[in-house]
């Protein structure tokens, strides 16, 4: 009778000892009901191209099993850091971040890294913080292609303004370094200011800018909510200027097909989604991710 109470100690002391045993990636309290469990942080739900990208991830998400847990951060710094730490406190497996600010969001990085808890970034990076992969469109790319636009069809020398997104977000770094590669050399940039990839905002820099730049021939905005508000800026005037937007949602594909909005150089949201939750189960698993994953753009004219 000892030897088999003996021998069922031992069997129940490595049962225990194998189920305390934690993966590198997968934080245990979610574990232990057999589900994973992925934070999502996004940056604004105000905006039409990150509501399609959180459906897109909460989609693939759920059917390959997962569970998930989705934050707005509603374009505030602040907000978005307290959702994140609350996502950590919720015991998520992995986190996905669509920054606010790239700087701001790097002490919630750290955070996870803390509690060793994985961080994917999307469409913005994180300045700071142990992060798996970046997973965006090529944005530079994607300022190039609107510069190298406007030249075609207004010509070098054009007089074209510049409306940024938020000031510490890495894609208004980005795309506004593509833009400026073509635009110093073979453009005439009139105004660059910032909008916040805000439509209200950027109707409110268009007129303003219009006030004092009656001979401007196109607008480069950072993103389509902005180049949106500008086009009504410029029809409230009655301006003949060219506005190209960055994104590609679909109110500004509607403009384009109406012929108001110029062209917005199209992001994929969707696919966007699609790779995240695919390198979320790479990292899950175990397996190397690159630390940039590039979706394609399109000019959508």
């Amino acid at each position: 009778m000892k030897k088999i109470l003996t021998v069922a100690l031992t069997l129940m002391l490595v049962f225990l000892t194998a189920c305390s045993m934690e993966s590198p990636f997968v934080n245990n309290d979610s574990a232990d009901d057999g589900n994973i469990k992925i934070g999502l942080s996004i940056s604004t739900l105000n905006n039409p191209f990150f509501v399609s990208l959180r459906d897109a991830i909460v989609e693939d998400a759920e059917a390959k099993g997962y569970e998930i847990i989705v934050v707005n951060a509603q374009d505030d710094a602040a907000t978005e850091i307290s959702g994140i730490e609350d996502l950590i406190q919720q015991g998520v497996d992995i986190l996905l971040v669509n920054p606010t600010d790239s700087a701001a969001v790097s002490s919630a990085v750290q955070s996870a890294n803390n509690a060793e808890i994985p961080v994917l970034t999307i469409d913005r990076s994180a300045d700071k913080g142990e992060v798996e992969t970046l997973i965006t469109s090529d944005n530079v790319s994607g300022g190039e292609m609107a510069a190298n636009f406007i030249v075609e069809k207004v010509g070098e020398g054009a007089k074209v303004v510049e409306i940024e997104g938020i000031a510490g977000a890495s894609a208004t770094r980005e795309r506004g370094e593509g833009f400026h590669n073509i635009a110093d050399e073979q453009l005439e940039i009139v105004a660059s200011q910032p909008a916040d990839f805000d439509r209200t905002k950027g109707l409110t820099v268009m007129e303003n800018t219009l006030q004092g730049n009656g001979d401007i021939q196109a607008v480069f905005a950072h993103n389509d909510e902005m180049a949106l508000g500008a086009m009504e800026a410029i029809k409230a005037v009655g301006k003949d200027i060219m506005v190209i937007g960055f994104d590609g949602v679909e109110d500004a594909i509607a403009s384009v097909e109406a012929g108001e909005l110029t062209a917005t150089i199209a992001q994929q949201p969707d696919l966007m989604g699609q790779e995240a939750v695919s390198a979320v189960e790479k990292v899950l698993n175990g397996e190397g991710v690159e630390e940039l994953i590039k979706v394609p753009l399109e000019l959508k004219k």
